[in-house]
């Protein structure tokens, strides 16, 4: 495999660039340095047996220069030849694209490194802040994302680079602190006999909470999706629903503290995907930035570091473009995670 010496070199133009979550994958073709990508239609992971597939009869068009090198960003940790997504069914094979797609190179990233590239490039038009504080140039950074899953991502700023970090963070332990947790927690449906952020921090997690409030009052649950419990909080047409709501941006909070904590995101702490923009209304209320905050001894450190909702449409997409546009701008560690014929 290639060394992070040659990536730097840059990538063989037109680029395919890629963003593919439990549920949806995004794609754009980037002609060259000076050219923004030609994003193509959002296609659903479940309507495909494979990426092959769906690049092929479902994304690029036959008038097209096809792609001559790649760089996916994938949801789930990269091991092997074989890479599995976390919350769908397709395994990315990049030797199986390479010879599909007649490509030069392949590379695949987590899909939260990609949104932590984007944020490097993050104009005041695409993000709404959360709170008070105030980013500090060229300071590290947090990403986390409740989605399909819950993704977590640091954006190191060292030696002129941004250096993005990728992990598993959305699975870090998640406890009840108040009463009314120790009420819920019991009613939570938990993984192998505990409660990971990503059990109540994501689309399903939503459920999860709602159902488990439901039943430590006592009444049935009148929704079975999330986006109907959403709906319903928004609206302020179910007391079950508007806690659950409530409660999801508190608990996201203590998340988002505890990473702003670990990698001291002074450039701020950004939250990404698509729940987080539909339920931005709530996270900008009191809760959210409450429990960032309730960090003692280290309070009023929290309450000076900022915290916003990525609002770009397609934020992923713009920090691989960024990267391979400008590879030299990013440490992005590529060693085992590149692939040529």
């Amino acid at each position: 495999m290639p060394t992070d010496d040659d990536i730097t070199a840059g990538l063989a133009f037109p680029i395919l660039i890629g963003d593919i979550g439990g549920t949806n994958a995004r794609f754009g073709l980037i002609a060259d340095a000076g050219s923004e990508p030609h994003l193509f239609p959002i296609v659903p992971t479940g309507g495909y047996k494979s990426i092959e597939e769906a690049l092929l009869t479902g994304v690029l068009p036959k008038d097209r220069p096809r792609p001559r090198s790649a760089i996916i960003a994938v949801a789930g940790p990269i091991k092997g030849d074989e890479i599995p997504l976390t919350n769908a069914g397709w395994v990315i094979r990049p030797k199986d694209m390479i010879a599909a797609l007649d490509l030069a190179e392949v590379i695949v990233i987590n899909d939260f490194e990609a949104q932590a590239l984007a944020v490097a490039d993050l104009s005041e038009a695409n993000r709404a802040k959360i709170g008070g504080g105030e980013a500090l140039t060229d300071h590290s950074c947090v990403v986390l994302g409740p989605g399909t899953g819950l993704g977590v991502a640091g954006l190191v700023h060292a030696r002129q680079t941004w250096f993005p970090v990728p992990g598993e963070g959305g699975h870090v332990d998640l406890g009840p602190r108040t009463p009314r947790d120790l009420a819920i927690w019991p009613h939570l449906e938990v993984i192998e006999g505990r409660i990971s952020g990503e059990q109540i921090l994501c689309g399903r997690g939503l459920l999860n909470l709602y159902r488990a409030i439901c039943a430590a009052d006592g009444k049935p649950s009148l929704y079975a999706d999330p986006a109907e419990v959403t709906q319903a909080a928004l609206a302020h047409a179910d007391p079950a629903a508007e806690e659950t709501l409530r409660l999801f941006a508190t608990y996201l909070g203590r998340v988002a503290g505890d990473m702003a904590m670990v990698f001291m995101a002074r450039g701020g702490v950004f939250l990404a995907g698509g729940i987080a923009q539909k339920i931005l209304p709530a996270l900008q209320g009191p809760d959210f930035r409450a429990a960032f905050e309730d960090k003692a001894p280290h309070s009023a450190l929290l309450k000076s570091i900022p915290s916003f909702v990525v609002t770009h449409p397609a934020a992923a997409l713009s920090g691989l473009s960024a990267y391979a546009r400008a590879p030299e701008r990013f440490g992005l560690t590529t060693e085992g995670r590149c692939w040529r014929p």
